[in-house]
């Protein structure tokens, strides 16, 4: 097991602190005035992780997941399918960025299990995998609610670009009652 230098962990979170200064671009397209940043979506998703009731599925690998599906942001920002870019341009500039993650960690045993953490989320072949997919897009409808109430906006893309992707029974259980919520608020 190889141990990170001190200097390698500090030029790491100064990496990560990009995640919170960096608006998620869904947000700043919209106008939304103070939008939530990455690490805000990512701290949420990771209460969301803990959250859930299932004892076929390993919370704490999806707490770490969630903590770091979008870590490669930090270096590239938040590129949405509205962007202009593919979606294999973006898995390449995100590789590319956990690249630069790993040998910032000197590719120690820590680095590894981020990047492999951020490999399985990106091939969503597991059920943790799949999971966090659902919490991903469960997060953004939550606060996509919670702006229309605050900013007075109707973000009708959000939720139609959501609409019938949910596959845990949890997650479907909550979608519900944000969908729920948001009718009585309207």
């Amino acid at each position: 097991m190889s141990q990170t230098s001190a200097s390698s962990i500090i030029e790491f979170l100064s990496i990560v602190e990009g995640l919170k200064r960096t608006k998620r671009t869904g947000w700043i397209n919209n106008g939304i005035r103070g939008g939530e940043s990455i690490a805000d979506h990512m701290y949420r998703m990771s209460i969301m992780a803990m959250l859930i009731d299932d004892p076929t599925i390993n919370r704490t690998h999806c707490i770490k997941m969630s903590i770091v599906h979008d870590i490669a942001e930090s270096l590239v920002g938040d590129i949405t399918p509205y962007d202009g870019i593919s979606k294999e341009e973006k898995y390449k500039l995100e590789k590319e960025g956990m690249k630069k993650i790993m040998d910032t960690l000197e590719n120690s045993t820590v680095a590894q299990e981020i990047e492999m953490l951020w490999l399985e989320y990106e091939e969503n072949k597991t059920n943790e995998a799949k999971l966090v997919h659902d919490l991903d897009k469960c997060e953004m409808i939550q606060q996509a609610m919670e702006y229309e109430l605050s900013e007075g906006k109707q973000l009708d893309s959000f939720f139609e670009s959501t609409k019938g992707i949910f596959s845990h029974p949890q997650v479907k259980e909550w979608v519900e009652e944000i969908y729920r919520r948001r009718k009585r608020s309207n």
